[in-house]
Formats: structure tokens, C-alpha cells, sequence
């Protein structure tokens, strides 16, 4: 097979030059034999791109040896080799199955503006010179210890099944609701899994389509209160709930919209954001080098999301990133690092959802007068391990799906001393959380 594919490729070698060549020139070079090192790196040295096209490969050294030789050129490589995941950010990414994508690369690199060359060889060519053996040697046997340290603090608590008709049965014999809904991966449309083919597109959060109706009718009910938190951004919350009836708490409840669409901020103290300047062009530097990755810059914090790319090489992006940002400048500052299963955040220190819950639960109370305590309360999320202490607030521990007695309540609902326990736990409101 491989001599018969070979005397294929001579054939349209020969086709090519017979149709393109001159006396003074040959379009096609074509050396099938074995090259010694020197004058594998001259050539290397002289050569304007390197296209590599395998689609099934491991590491190919060949992309490394090219970027190590090269003082500033470029290269196209294929989305099939394992390279692509540590050289993707300096690469054109192309399927080498697809002809046409492959030609238009190949001149898209030979036609490229020297300073984006030069921006995508440097960051190649760090990521060669620094990525030696003896680093790597230091890295495995550095992460080998990490994983015992860690390892019992990866073992994830599965929640009970929720009891579908106990929380129905409290429902309906309840008279003062309160829903604390999530908005991302619990009311959002769910993403292709193959979202690195549309990365733009499935980073935009909308609301499901199935559960507009539904969400409409429990917010117009007048016993119910629907506050839905969320760390993203307020413009985003207005673009899917303009029109509901709803309490909107934006970036972890930094900021709150009441039901008369005005927003305030949640968090007294000042909120100091000077360092979201720097900690952005960092963000945008390992977003770069690794593939399908994207940044997010809000108000009050800044999130690195890479969920579409290669999970080992991501694992180790985000353990450098981390790194850098506990031993840099932005470790003095007055932020907290949150690291997600799929992103690391940056935000403004001591805020989380349990924290911001306090004060729209006080909104709420003040704006609907409420003066019976609220006896059911229902908390539907996907929330990071930093904010699960909104689930301590409401007295569920935080990996069960079971009713357990709350302590939201009216503030001039307090236990008179000469209640019984069976009358106060009669009164007392059942809260739920599903994860």
C-alpha cells in the first residue's frame, strides 16, 4: 500500500511541474528519502510555511523542530495532530480532509501580515523553548504528588434523587413561595457537545425554549416569588428575562433588578475593580494558547471558560493559569480565584450567592410586604463550590435533594416561648435544593 501511494504521489508531482515548470524553475521539490539532521534544519530554516497534514498522528515532532528552527515565519497544521493542542494558538488550524480549507490556508499563511506572523511564531516558539524534557519530567512527578493530596478532595458527593411528590405535595399545600432558580446549565438550551465547530455561537446563553411558558405562569403567580441568580453579566439576564416577572440577580447578585425592572447594588461595601485591567490581558493569554477556549470580562469579575477544548491539555492551562495568578501581583489584591470544572473566575472578594441572597431576600420582604413567613422554598442550581453556601442559608446541607425545615421566615414571625415544638415545626416552611 505504502509503495503504490507513494508512485501515486510522484505521479501528481510530475503532473504539477510538467504543467507549472519552466527551465529555470520547478514548482515542486520532492525529496522521498532520508535527510540528515543539518540539512533537515536548513531546510526548516528556509521555508516559509510547513504543512502538516496528518489525520491520524501523536505528538509530531516535526511542527516542534520547524518552530524551534524558524526566526519568524508560520505554519499550517492539521486539527488531527496532537500538536495542535500545544501550538494551535500559533498555527492555522485546518481538516486536512478538507481540500479547499487546506489551499485557502496555505495562502492565507504565505500572504500573512509580518506582525500577526510574528505575534503566532512567538507564541510557538516560547512554548518549544520552554516545554523541555527535563520540565516535563519535573511537571509529571510534580502533578503525580498533587493527585494523592487531591485526590480525596475530588471525590464528588452524589445528592439523593429529588422526591418528585413530596415537593409537589408541600407545594400545593403552601401559601408563600419562593424559587431560587440558577441560569446557566438549569434554564439555559443545552450545547452541542461538538461546540468547538461553533464556539461563538454556544457561548451565548438562552433561555430553553420549552421553559418560557412554564417560567411566565410561576412568575405571574401572585404567592410565588421567582428570584433567578446568576454570575453572568446584567445585560444578559435583561436579553432573556426582560419580560418576567422576576427578580434578576446578576454576577453572583453584585447587582439586583426587582419586578418594577430597576437595578440596585446588592453589596454595600465599595467594590474595588482596578485589577480587572491586568488580570484581562492574562485571561487573553491563555485563551490564546489554548485551543476553543474563550474569555469572559464582567463588571466585577473576569472568566476563562474551556470546556470545548482537549481536557489534558486543558487540565494543565488551568493549573499554570492558576499558578500564575496565586504567586503574581493580582495574590495581593482583594479578589477571590474560583476555579469551576470547566473554568477558573476572578472576582471581587467575599462575594458569592449565599452572601447576596441575604440582601434580596431583605428586598423582597420590604417590596412585598410580606408578614406571614414563607413556607416553601425551592433552589434549583448549578452552582460553583464557592457559592454553595446560599444552600447553608437556607439550611439544606449542600449535596442533599431531601426537604429539610428552613429558616426563612418574616422577621416578626419569631417563636413565641409559649409555642409547643410540634406547633413550631408545623410552622416552620420547608426548603428544597436540586443540583
Amino acid at each position: 500500500m505504502y509503495k503504490q501511494f507513494a508512485r501515486h504521489v510522484h505521479e501528481i508531482v510530475g503532473q504539477i511541474s510538467g504543467r507549472f515548470g519552466t527551465p529555470s524553475s520547478v514548482p515542486v521539490h520532492f525529496l522521498d528519502q532520508s535527510l540528515d539532521s543539518n540539512t533537515l534544519c536548513a531546510l526548516y530554516t528556509v521555508a516559509d510555511v510547513a504543512l502538516i497534514t496528518s489525520v491520524m498522528d501523536g505528538m509530531n515532532l516535526v511542527s516542534y523542530e520547524f518552530v524551534a528552527c524558524q526566526a519568524s515565519k508560520k505554519g499550517v497544521l492539521s486539527e488531527f495532530v496532537g500538536a495542535a493542542q500545544s501550538l494551535g494558538a500559533g498555527a492555522i488550524l485546518v481538516n486536512s480532509w478538507n481540500i479547499t480549507d487546506v489551499a485557502s490556508s496555505i495562502l492565507y499563511a504565505l500572504n500573512m501580515p509580518s506582525e500577526k506572523r510574528e505575534k503566532r511564531h512567538n507564541h510557538n516558539f516560547m512554548h518549544v523553548i520552554t516545554r523541555t524534557c527535563q520540565k516535563w519530567a519535573e511537571t509529571f512527578l510534580s502533578e503525580l504528588d498533587d493527585t494523592v493530596v487531591e485526590a480525596p478532595l475530588r471525590t464528588k458527593q452524589i445528592p439523593p434523587q429529588l422526591q418528585t411528590e413530596l415537593v409537589v405535595d408541600h407545594y400545593r399545600c403552601s401559601s408563600k413561595r419562593m424559587f431560587i432558580l440558577g441560569f446557566n446549565e438549569t434554564l439555559t438550551k443545552p450545547v452541542n457537545a461538538d461546540g468547538m465547530a461553533d464556539q461563538v455561537k454556544e457561548t451565548e446563553l438562552n433561555l430553553h425554549p420549552e421553559l418560557e411558558q412554564p417560567l411566565k405562569r410561576l412568575c405571574d403567580d401572585p404567592t410565588s416569588t421567582v428570584v433567578i441568580i446568576s454570575g453572568s453579566e446584567r445585560c444578559v439576564l435583561i436579553k432573556n428575562f426582560e419580560d418576567y416577572n422576576v427578580w434578576l440577580a446578576a454576577e453572583h447578585s453584585v447587582f439586583i433588578r426587582t419586578t418594577d425592572k430597576n437595578w440596585s447594588q446588592n453589596l454595600t461595601n465599595n467594590i474595588l475593580t482596578d485589577w480587572i485591567a491586568s488580570m484581562k490581558h492574562v485571561f487573553e493569554y491563555f485563551t490564546t494558547r489554548t485551543p476553543w477556549s474563550y474569555c469572559e470580562l464582567r463588571e466585577t469579575s473576569v472568566v476563562w471558560s474551556y470546556k470545548y477544548s482537549d481536557f489534558e491539555f486543558r487540565r494543565r492551562q488551568a493549573k499554570d493559569l492558576l499558578n500564575h495568578l496565586r504567586t503574581g501581583r493580582i495574590s495581593n489584591a482583594s479578589v477571590d480565584i474560583v476555579q469551576g470544572e470547566q473554568s477558573v473566575e476572578v472576582r471581587v472578594n467575599g462575594v458569592s450567592k449565599g452572601v447576596g441572597i441575604h440582601g434580596i431576600l431583605g428586598q423582597v420582604i420590604r417590596d412585598k410586604d410580606i408578614k406571614a413567613p414563607i413556607d416553601y422554598v425551592l433552589c434549583v442550581s448549578h452552582f460553583l463550590p464557592k457559592d454553595e453556601d446560599i444552600y447553608m442559608l437556607l439550611g439544606i446541607p449542600a449535596t442533599t435533594a431531601a426537604p429539610t425545615p428552613s429558616s426563612l421566615g418574616s422577621p416578626v414571625d419569631e417563636q413565641s416561648p409559649n409555642r409547643s415544638e410540634e406547633e413550631t415545626k408545623s410552622r416552620r416552611p420547608f426548603s428544597y435544593s436540586f443540583r
